[in-house]
């Protein structure tokens, strides 16, 4: 591409290209995308993005399809790379002017350079570096932030590659240029605060700026340009020097306004120190070991004494906390049991923090977290009173320790006193003693001070096991604070459940569970939301707790669950529906079948929620996992819901829906369990099944789930099934046995072997296709076991219960290997018996023993030659399955099925589902359990030695080992 020729048009086709209308941007970007190979390309977009005086819409697109060109065509084996001349041309183009006014534009420029220093620099590019130090000397202000930029971009990415090599090469440009990236950062800081107190806002944000940014650049060198950084004296001097400079920084808030860039960028400064620190102790824990005193000492008086007073903010609180956190519980820090063990620089700094968290300032750190930092706020409550469900939503914020300040100061809370407990308990419990009775409602400062020592008592509860009588304290003390129903008191009802949630599983006595039940019937009808909401999640853990038992809960079942459909309905926000719809599933599953009486109300509003969650998947998620539980406690009854229920699994199945992305795990669950729950196949039901090709297509990780949900219509309704969609299912296993795993395998020959069992006639008709893969796969002696077995598994019943099919197959298997029928079967029954070792389970041995002893009896040739091996699997039988009976002294067949029994279900166990009993009733047909091996035996051997007389049948015994023979007539005694 001729530069000169070609700027024009590429200026004005990018100009096109950021039109807003489409039939002018798309042959624009259609364009672009055929010049991005062409040779020239991106030196015409490094001329146009570097022309200043061109639009600025233009210039920003010409930065980024170079960009995106450098991931896709700078590496040398690209296809359609850049060549080299080009690539030196523009490297040299890049840096030869740091003057980019345009803001955006700039940090995109630096940005490339990176991607280009990455994969160029020292080696291609060794020009670069010098270059930006030289550049961020100039006095010009602009020239000198966009090369300080650039740097700090560059020293980002060369810090980020892993290779041993590229560390080494980032471990040298560090060791170069760290005292100039010191001196640069000291120089800037320094200059901040000369012109902090000048009034000069501009001057002011200008030195701030190159104060950011050094300090960006000196963090990625300090963090991850050393192996051993505590023997580099410029990198211990800058760490040891950031807790005088964030003083300084400090103290510079009082001067600069609460609300304005300034600030900003001040906080955005302080908060860089601290992730400085917070960095290098992570990956350098020892190395920080100099640094552990002088961090808790900072750390402790900013946070925890009026030292902090009036300069300190929120997230920089939080990462005091965390700093002190991440000392508190390294785990480099922490010595063996056996000291001796441990290594000296652990017993170094483990010493540091033994000497610095004394009993006076431990004591401190835990009464000023929890009178002070515990303590809600207004914010807090104005928010509880505006928004309730924004206040529960805050307060159970998930993974947020690190960034938000009240779960940070509870996390800090608990490490502190598991690490340190046997000096913090006795505190808290003085602290607790001093609350004892009931409080004034007109005092709020001692609600929330009360509210706040719970909240303590709750996250130690596992430290204060044996500390506190948790039973006698709830009868005598909590019980009654839920009973002041004063509006100013519900902090602390409030509080009090979220405690006894806490304590639940830790030491609560199962006989004040009634007490406690009582008490969340009252609450869950309380005038505060909050407080509903709160004894749900509490009525959630109870439940939950192994020590759960339904006898207790039952007298309450029916008022809880009507009252929390009632606050169901009642909440707004989906973060609260979704939690609200979890403790209902909870209990649905934990009562199962005795929620029936109790469902009607849910099973008519669940249709209007799912409707108006169109919008919001991860409520409908929570919809679904309540269906899965409402179906599992409705049973046979559930077909009820199938107007609703089945649509719902329709499209939550449906891969060609875009829902289907967030919903797909749990709506094949609820199709699972739908079907163990028919009592009978409906024409809708099987209709869904026409969402089951494509998802065989995904061979994703919810494929096992797919080969259940095809098991359950083969026991549901087999021959409509089969007659409907063995065609394409058959189509669809055959492609996936040619690419899944050796599991994966199993898993579709188990659906086979399903079929057959359940349906002996139509199932070989249904699966022929498979079946010679199957047989191809005997003769020739799979070489997994696990396959091998589910072949042979396949193969006998295919032999046993449909002799005819068995016939054609071999025909048809003879004709393929271009071999004599008798040959192929006397080679698959020697495969057979080589590989009975394969087959560990009772049920698939004793079926190939009946389906190998189905051959008998016979005068063929083949068969008789492969007696031997038919008798020696046989009596391999009868040892897997018969029993002595010990008052007879005679064997049964241990696996034999005479009658259909009802199992008597116990508490703690779930009911059968329909499709066990379809299972109980299919067993009462298999002649696995119907057929007495030893019976078989003998009537086979009996119809042989008739068909032979006495002397043929003698001389086919003689051909078993006489061990074999002692052991069979053994069986045999008695008949």
């Amino acid at each position: 591409m001729d530069l000169n020729s070609a700027s024009t048009v590429v200026l004005q086709v990018l100009t096109q290209a950021t039109s807003q209308d489409t039939a002018v941007l798309k042959p624009a970007e259609e364009q672009l995308k055929q010049w991005e190979t062409q040779p020239g390309f991106y030196s015409v977009l490094l001329n146009i993005f570097t022309n200043h005086t061109l639009d600025i819409n233009v210039r920003w697109l010409a930065v980024l399809y170079f960009k995106n060109g450098i991931d896709r065509y700078w590496r040398r084996v690209a296809p359609h790379a850049l060549s080299e001349e080009e690539k030196s041309t523009l490297r040299a183009g890049l840096i030869t002017n740091f003057n980019e006014p345009i803001n955006q534009i700039a940090t995109q420029i630096a940005v490339l350079i990176a991607k280009v220093a990455r994969l160029d620099c020292p080696r291609q590019w060794p020009e670069l570096i010098p270059t930006l130090i030289e550049s961020v000397k100039v006095q010009d202000d602009l020239r000198q932030h966009r090369a300080l930029l650039t740097f700090y971009h560059v020293t980002k990415t060369l810090a980020s590659k892993r290779l041993a090599a590229d560390r080494k090469l980032f471990y040298d440009l560090a060791s170069g240029i760290y005292s100039f990236a010191c001196s640069l950062w000291n120089h800037h800081t320094d200059t901040f605060l000369q012109q902090v107190s000048s009034g000069n806002e501009a001057a002011v944000l200008s030195s701030l700026e190159r104060t950011l940014l050094s300090l960006k650049v000196l963090r990625k060198l300090t963090v991850n340009g050393f192996v051993e950084p505590h023997k580099n004296m410029e990198v211990m001097g800058f760490l040891h020097g950031i807790f005088e400079r964030l003083k300084q920084f400090l103290e510079c808030s009082r001067s600069i306004g609460t609300d304005n860039v300034c600030r900003d960028r001040l906080e955005k400064t302080i908060i860089l120190f601290t992730k400085v620190l917070l960095d290098f102790l992570d990956q350098h824990p020892f190395s920080f070991t100099p640094l552990i005193q002088r961090s808790l000492e900072f750390s402790v008086s900013y946070v925890f004494t009026e030292v902090g007073e009036g300069v300190t903010f929120e997230r920089f609180i939080v990462q005091c906390m965390n700093l002190i956190k991440m000392i508190v519980k390294n785990y480099a820090y922490k010595p063996s049991k056996n000291f001796e063990d441990s290594s000296p620089e652990t017993l170094e700094a483990h010493k540091i923090k033994m000497a610095f968290f004394t009993y006076p300032t431990l004591t401190e750190i835990c009464r000023r977290l929890v009178s002070h930092y515990f303590l809600l706020t207004e914010e807090e409550l104005t928010m509880w009173e505006e928004d309730p469900e924004g206040f529960t939503a805050e307060e159970t914020g998930g993974d947020s320790w690190k960034y938000s300040l009240r779960p940070c100061t509870e996390v800090l809370f608990i490490d502190i006193f598991h690490e340190y407990n046997q000096t913090l308990t006795p505190v808290l419990l003085e602290m607790m003693q001093t609350l004892q009775g009931p409080t004034n409602v007109e005092d709020m400062n001692a609600l929330l001070i009360k509210d706040a020592v719970y909240n303590a008592v709750g996250l130690a509860a596992y430290e204060l096991f044996d500390s506190v009588d948790f039973d006698q304290w709830f009868k005598n003390q909590l019980l009654p604070e839920l009973q002041v129903i004063h509006n100013r008191y519900k902090p602390l009802r409030r509080r009090v459940i979220w405690l006894i949630g806490q304590w639940i599983s830790v030491k609560f006595k199962s006989d004040l569970r009634p007490m406690l039940y009582e008490a969340i019937c009252n609450l869950l009808q309380d005038q505060d939301l909050v407080v509903r909401i709160e004894t749900a999640t509490t009525l959630k853990l109870t439940v939950d707790d192994f020590e759960f038992r339904t006898d207790q809960f039952l007298p309450y079942l029916e008022t809880m669950f009507t009252l929390l459909f009632q606050l169901l309905q009642q909440v707004t926000e989906c973060d609260t529906k979704m939690h609200v719809l979890h403790v209902l599933s909870c209990v649905i599953e934990r009562v199962n079948v005795q929620i029936r009486p109790y469902v009607g109300c849910l099973v008519q509003y669940l249709p209007l929620l799912w409707k108006q969650s169109e919008e919001h998947n991860m409520l409908r998620c929570a919809i679904l996992t309540t269906l899965i539980h409402l179906v599992q406690g409705l049973g046979a009854d559930s077909k009820n819901l199938y107007p609703f229920l089945l649509p719902v699994i329709q499209l939550s199945t449906d891969v060609s829906q875009p829902p289907h992305v967030y919903l797909l795990e749990d709506g094949l669950e609820l199709w699972l369990v739908t079907l163990e729950n028919s009592p009978c196949i409906t024409p809708e039901l099987l209709r869904i099944f026409q969402n089951m090709s494509p998802l065989l297509e995904l061979s994703s990780e919810s494929l096992r789930t797919c080969f259940k949900i095809i098991n359950g219509y083969i026991f549901l309704s087999s021959t409509e099934f089969l007659q409907t969609y063995a065609v394409g299912l058959c189509q669809s296993f055959c492609e996936l046995l040619k690419e899944i795993t050796t599991d994966g395998q199993v898993q579709v020959l188990k659906v086979v072997e399903n079929a057959l069992k359940v349906n002996p006639v139509l199932g070989p008709q249904m699966f022929q296709p498979i079946l010679p893969c199957i047989f191809r796969g005997i003769i020739e002696g799979e070489r997994y076991p696990v396959v091998m077995s589910t072949y042979l598994g396949v193969m006998g019943r295919v032999l046993l219960q449909n002799t005819s099919f068995f016939s054609s197959l071999l025909n048809e298997m003879a004709h393929k290997f271009n071999q004599e029928m008798d040959q192929l079967l006397g080679n698959m029954i020697e495969m057979w018996v080589d590989r009975m070792d394969n087959i560990t389970q009772p049920e698939r041995r004793k079926l190939s023993a009946l389906a190998l002893l189905s051959l008998l009896p016979s005068d063929n040739s083949v068969i008789q030659d492969k007696f031997c091996g038919i008798i020696n699997i046989s009596v391999e039988g009868l040892h897997d399955v018969m029993t002595e009976d010990p008052e007879t002294g005679t064997y049964k067949d241990c696996m034999l099925m005479s009658h259909l029994e009802e199992p008597k279900v116990t508490e703690d166990e779930e009911p059968p589902t329909e499709q066990d009993k379809r299972k109980k009733m299919l067993a009462l047909k298999d002649p696995v359990h119907t057929v007495s091996l030893q019976q078989f035996i003998y009537e086979k051997l009996k119809a042989q030695q008739e068909l032979l007389g006495e002397q043929g049948f003698q001389s086919l015994m003689e051909t078993v080992d006489t061990e074999i023979v002692t052991q069979l007539q053994e069986f045999l005694q008695g008949f």
